[in-house]
């Protein structure tokens, strides 16, 4: 293109797309990207968290099929470089929680998925795919700012219910139809809450759903020691403080102890890309000596 054509490209809006055709260009009207400027405080860290999947979604040799984060992102006017590197762990998470859901949904095609602080997870999509004649409900429960966001920028559908309010407001229990089955999903949540409201949500789940399954993940039981003000992800961002942790062990240690919690398993680490990640890590995830000090991908079935 020549240099004017450049020029010309850098200089117009958001809400302008350059086409050339027979060697002129033209400008043609799309709709322009959507400010997450309302979005503040640990909500902030679903941008975080989406671009990483957007990032490895969009890689030649993708370990996660997910064109709708690939595309939410790009909805966004944001600097996401802000937020720093964008490896694998979001997108392994996400294919944790999915074999998790999908195990769940085979066995009870007609349950309820409730997305506790779903942020801009777009987790139903890739579950809808994956699910041949999918009858699922799906319930996403988050902030107002955030569910105002998914409502504007995400297709909407009959199965998907959006609750704007925290997940802490216990309330949107008596929204779930749990007569077809549970399965709650607490992605990047509990280890910004503090651990009282961590144990109480985790016990009201249990004592509300039985039958179903709650996942979620923490971060080492090391971070709210050594990082007690939050993680620095870049110069320009830092992740809020993690309060709440428990090692596998010591969520193993729960039952019986909870009135309900059946059982608590151990998710393994899927197998991502390159050596370290397909080979490495999730070896290092098996090895018992390691599980009171590795994060965690927790499985609760309630009963």
């Amino acid at each position: 293109m020549p240099s004017h054509d450049c020029r010309f490209y850098c200089r117009v809006t958001a809400q302008d797309l350059l086409s050339k055709a027979d060697g002129r260009l033209s400008v043609v009207n799309r709709p322009a990207k959507v400010s997450a400027a309302m979005i503040t405080g640990v909500s902030e860290t679903a941008l975080l968290t989406l671009n990483g999947r957007a990032h490895q979604a969009g890689l030649p040799d993708a370990i996660l099929h997910d064109p709708m984060a690939i595309q939410l992102r790009d909805s966004f006017d944001v600097d996401f470089d802000r937020f720093g590197r964008r490896g694998q762990e979001m997108a392994l998470r996400s294919l944790a929680v999915d074999s998790c859901a999908i195990a769940y949904l085979r066995a009870h095609p007609r349950a309820t998925v409730v997305a506790l602080a779903e942020g801009f997870q777009t987790s139903f999509w890739r579950l809808e795919k994956a699910i041949g004649n999918p009858q699922f409900r799906w319930v996403s429960v988050d902030l107002p700012p955030v569910i105002e966001l998914r409502k504007q920028l995400l297709p909407q559908s009959p199965a998907i219910t959006n609750l704007g309010q925290s997940a802490l407001d216990y309330s949107w229990m008596d929204r779930i139809d749990s007569s077809e089955g549970v399965f709650i999903t607490a992605e990047g949540l509990l280890m910004y809450l503090q651990p009282e409201q961590s144990m109480s949500l985790i016990t009201a789940c249990a004592k509300r759903f039985p039958g179903g399954q709650m996942f979620f993940d923490l971060p080492p039981t090391l971070i709210k020691k050594v990082a007690p003000k939050g993680i620095r992800a870049s110069r320009h961002y830092r992740v809020p403080p993690m309060p709440f942790s428990l090692s596998i062990n010591q969520l193993s240690a729960l039952v019986g102890k909870i009135p309900g919690l059946k059982a608590v398993r151990d998710v393994p680490m899927p197998a991502g890309r390159g050596f370290i990640f397909s080979r490495v890590f999730p070896a290092f995830w098996r090895f018992g000596p390691m599980k009171p000090f590795r994060g965690v991908y927790a499985l609760l079935e309630f009963g």
